[in-house]
């Protein structure tokens, strides 16, 4: 969102109005936050945890798209690539969550397995047994920093010119580590913990 100062600033004003700038994001906030949950979703797309599914092996000689998979072939889902295909994204390397806002073109489409279009947690009985907490976590996490911080860039940088290349092993991680400064934005008193 640092790249897009527009969509770092309609998150943070959405999370004003449902939560205001005298406390902290709670939990019960979440399904009120639809511009910020579309967010969430366009983050999942672009750029999941796993680039790759864990290895399945086929229990028997079947065809998918005209591919022949024999028996006990060990296969892979690249998650990485049906999320960038234009096929089932228009513009794939833009971030927009718009997509996924009432009226967008995935409106209805989620990260939860059911959508193969976009399985950052995988899908089907092997799906990733922590989806949900990970989810609330990362969204919950996610808005506390949007929420709480302006974030500013070291001197001299901007955000159109902030390398988001990705270092593919295991898990997809950025190339280079991003360097932000956190600024207070909420009053004193939001950040005192009871």
């Amino acid at each position: 969102m640092i790249r897009h100062p527009d969509i770092l600033k309609q998150a943070q004003e959405e999370l004003d109005a449902v939560v205001g700038r005298d406390r902290l994001v709670s939990e019960t906030d979440l399904p009120s936050l639809t511009f910020f949950n579309a967010v969430i979703k366009e983050t999942f797309r672009l750029h999941p945890s796993t680039p790759l599914s864990l290895p399945r092996m086929a229990a028997d000689d079947c065809e998918v798209a005209g591919y022949r998979i024999p028996k006990g072939s060990e296969l892979l889902v690249n998650v990485w690539g049906i999320a960038r295909d234009p096929a089932l994204w228009p513009d794939p390397l833009e971030f927009r969550p718009a997509r996924f806002l009432p009226g967008g073109s995935h409106e209805n489409v989620d990260v939860k397995g059911a959508h193969f279009q976009l399985i950052p947690f995988g899908a089907g009985r092997r799906i990733c047994a922590g989806l949900s907490w990970g989810l609330r976590m990362v969204t919950l996490t996610s808005a506390t920093l949007v929420h709480a911080f302006h974030w500013e860039l070291p001197v001299g940088q901007t955000p159109d010119k902030l390398n988001m290349d990705e270092a593919f092993t295991l898990l997809l991680q950025r190339a280079v580590p991003v360097m932000v400064h956190p600024v207070p934005r909420l009053i004193p008193s939001a950040y005192q913990t009871a």
